[in-house]
């Protein structure tokens, strides 16, 4: 029998960039592939991806790519490793694959290898299988997966809950799940977010009592801010609205293109004719419906409050709501625009998050899982640690033997052979992946640390001209800052900078010879000792020298 391998290069001990694989012997099987939203530390970076080079150093043995959603965080990353592995093949269900083939032509990258699936069709790769069963999330077709093999079968959930009144598209299929359990499963792959939530997620992730109640309060205009693809919500909205002889304008191409793409697939029901254009953002009674770009967390709102959006203006007049959670690591964002709505005089209505959830699973979600499944192993993933630490204890209590729950951290590797776990201490090499617009894999650590220099203590620019021959100093050195301090008011601190880098710049002139690589240490050693011992800061220090 083969042996079988799980571990993540993302998705565990943090939030987003799930990625998740499962080798069966020689065979590669990816699940998810998303991307994590850059906190306020990460001054430039877009969004985080994870380290996929064993993925390319290994693309040959590579089935497919299984995708779970229409979520970022479980399918962002799909066309930066498209660009590294343009053959591989990525299965999803109808609309998941509908936002991942948009998001391709938005990139001008190829569709070819995008694959339609079905729930509860079963897709078979010679002894292997791929199942998919449907479950319920935020956005439509949503599916689990469960690998078959002649070693045993795995069960990678994704995000999901328990909600017998979503219908449809958000149906979980209770029976296929309970028909899986039955037939044995050697290991679930479970999600962690909510784990520590006392309760069923059910009925707290609905929200249509507190937008029929701002629709109603509230006679001006109306900005609604949500989730690109949180579709679910977006229907509780429009559900509301269709009560109301109010109109919506959608902001952005995106999530229109998202919104009418649901429409026409019957994902959403909503009359059509009451979507108003771009030139009725301005009317008084209008809802207008604002989302996030996937790579930059409030940038189209943001936009709008600092009155930078050539169409929208926030007036005290407006109600501002946020239907989403706060991105963690954007607390300091997001509550300065916050602030900035409430200094503008709108009102603004933020979603309680102890009281009304997103569609994850909490504590007795998370068990009823367990009891329909009956894994021998339980492997905690999605999630910080301190949610896989509370999804195991969760697992613990319905009867899971302590050593039969895998508590793992990116790149460790689970190992199973005759339905047994192996004691291997087996790890791959994982990292993150910063990207910075159009920049993949160059921006790292040393990069970071120098924006964040920038930003907090400016530069200092020491320049200088040498004679080509007699590398006698012709001119400067010259003092220039940026972001440092006002140098009108500290004119003594800049003239002794320029001494202190003079003679730094004599002292390394001998025989017409000049040392360019000592004099930049020297002058960022001793200006910065000076500099630092004056102002208490540290400035970045360059040193450029010309010869004519």
């Amino acid at each position: 029998m083969n042996k079988i391998k799980i571990f993540s290069l993302g998705g565990l001990n943090e939030n987003g960039k799930n990625m998740y694989i499962i080798e069966v012997g020689k065979d590669i099987f990816i699940f998810d592939a998303g991307l994590k939203y850059a906190d306020d530390k990460m001054l430039g970076i877009d969004y985080i991806i994870p380290n996929y080079d064993y993925l390319k150093e290994n693309k040959n043995r590579i089935v497919g790519m299984f995708i779970t959603h229409g979520h970022d965080e479980h399918m962002g990353a799909i066309p930066d490793i498209l660009l590294d592995i343009p053959e591989l093949k990525i299965y999803a269900t109808a609309f998941t694959l509908e936002t991942i083939k948009k998001e391709l032509e938005n990139e001008e990258m190829s569709t070819d290898n995008l694959i339609l699936i079905k729930p509860h069709r079963k897709i078979t790769f010679g002894k292997n299988s791929v199942f998919p069963i449907s479950l319920t999330h935020s956005v439509p077709d949503t599916v689990g997966y469960v690998l078959y093999t002649e070693s045993g079968t795995i069960v990678y959930t994704g995000n999901f809950v328990f909600d017998p009144t979503m219908s449809g598209a958000y149906k979980t299929d209770i029976g296929k799940l309970a028909y899986v359990g039955k037939q044995g499963v050697l290991c679930l792959l479970s999600e962690s977010l909510y784990a520590d939530k006392q309760g069923f997620t059910s009925p707290n992730h609905r929200t249509s009592s507190i937008i029929r109640e701002t629709l109603n309060k509230n006679e001006g205009r109306i900005l609604f801010n949500t989730f690109q693809n949180n579709l679910y919500r977006i229907q509780e909205l429009l559900l509301e609205v269709s009560a109301t002889e109010r109109k919506v304008v959608i902001m952005g191409k995106r999530l229109e293109n998202s919104i009418i793409k649901a429409i026409d697939m019957k994902y959403i029901e909503f009359d059509k004719s009451k979507i108003a254009s771009i030139q009725h953002v301005r009317d008084e009674d209008v809802v207008v419906l604002i989302s996030d770009e996937r790579e930059k967390p409030y940038s189209n709102i943001s936009r709008i409050v600092r009155g930078y959006d050539k169409f929208v203006k926030i007036s005290e007049e407006d109600t501002v709501v946020f239907a989403a959670p706060i991105y963690e690591g954007m607390e300091k964002s997001a509550t300065k625009l916050f602030d900035d709505i409430s200094k503008i005089g709108a009102q603004l209505v933020l979603l309680p998050t102890k009281k009304y959830l997103e569609h994850h699973a909490s504590s007795e979600d998370l068990m009823l899982m367990l009891d329909l499944i009956k894994p021998k192993y339980y492997f905690p993933v999605i999630g910080e640690y301190r949610h896989q630490v509370a999804n195991a204890s969760i697992a613990a209590r319905v009867g899971i033997p302590e050593e039969n729950i895998l508590l793992k951290l990116n790149g460790q590797v689970a190992t199973f052979e005759n339905g047994k776990l192996l004691d291997t201490n087996e790890k791959i090499k994982i990292d993150d992946i910063l990207i910075d617009g159009k920049t993949i894999g160059d921006i790292g650590d040393l990069v970071l640390k120098d924006r964040e220099s920038l930003s907090e203590n400016g530069i200092v620019i020491v320049t200088a001209t040498l004679c080509k021959t007699s590398k006698k100093i012709l001119a400067g050195p010259e003092i220039l800052t940026r972001g440092f301090i006002f140098v009108k008011e500290n004119i003594d601190l800049i003239k002794e900078a320029e001494k202190i880098s003079l003679e730094v710049i004599n002292d390394n002139i001998k025989n017409n010879y000049i040392d360019f690589n000592k004099v930049r240490t020297g002058v960022r050693d001793k200006l910065g000792k000076y500099l630092y011992k004056e102002t208490g800061c540290k400035p970045m220090i360059l040193v450029v020298m010309q010869e004519v």
